[in-house]
């Protein structure tokens, strides 16, 4: 796939989420469980492909890729565990106080996945760049 292919692709994702969230709002309690425990499922096969290429772009791209993608690992582990110790409170000043921190975790997830979006976009543009840099060079030693 073509690094520009993966914009079209990210906005693509982007579009899904947005109607998932619209639709979310008039789900039955249950369906919305699923969805839920679903976009974990499909959010922890993400994580766990991105840690089997992460060394080979670690190696490609240098270091700070890695440290990136661990420290969002971390970060996702952190809120997953949040989640889950939300799950087992029934208080409803604990369940208020627990839905404002959702609340805040996903505006904060969506301004992460917003920045990711704008780096994305400058590492293509930078990524065909230097591939017109590699055609240029190619050119001229070849003339």
């Amino acid at each position: 796939m073509a690094v520009s292919d993966g914009m079209s692709r990210l906005s693509e994702r982007a579009k899904e989420a947005e109607e998932r969230v619209a639709a979310a709002t008039t789900e039955a309690r249950e369906r919305l469980e699923q969805d839920v425990e679903k976009a974990r499922q499909k959010t922890q096969e993400a994580s766990e492909k991105l840690r089997a290429e992460a060394a080979d772009v670690a190696e490609r791209a240098g270091a700070q890729g890695e440290d990136i993608r661990r420290s969002w690992n971390d970060h996702v582990q952190q809120a997953r565990e949040r989640i889950d110790a939300r799950k087992a409170h029934h208080d409803s000043k604990v369940a208020e106080h627990q839905a404002q921190d959702a609340a805040d975790y996903a505006a904060f997830a969506i301004d992460f996945a917003y920045d990711a979006i704008e780096e994305a976009e400058y590492a293509v543009l930078d990524a065909v760049l230097a591939q017109m840099d590699a055609e240029a060079a190619a050119s001229k030693s070849s003339s």
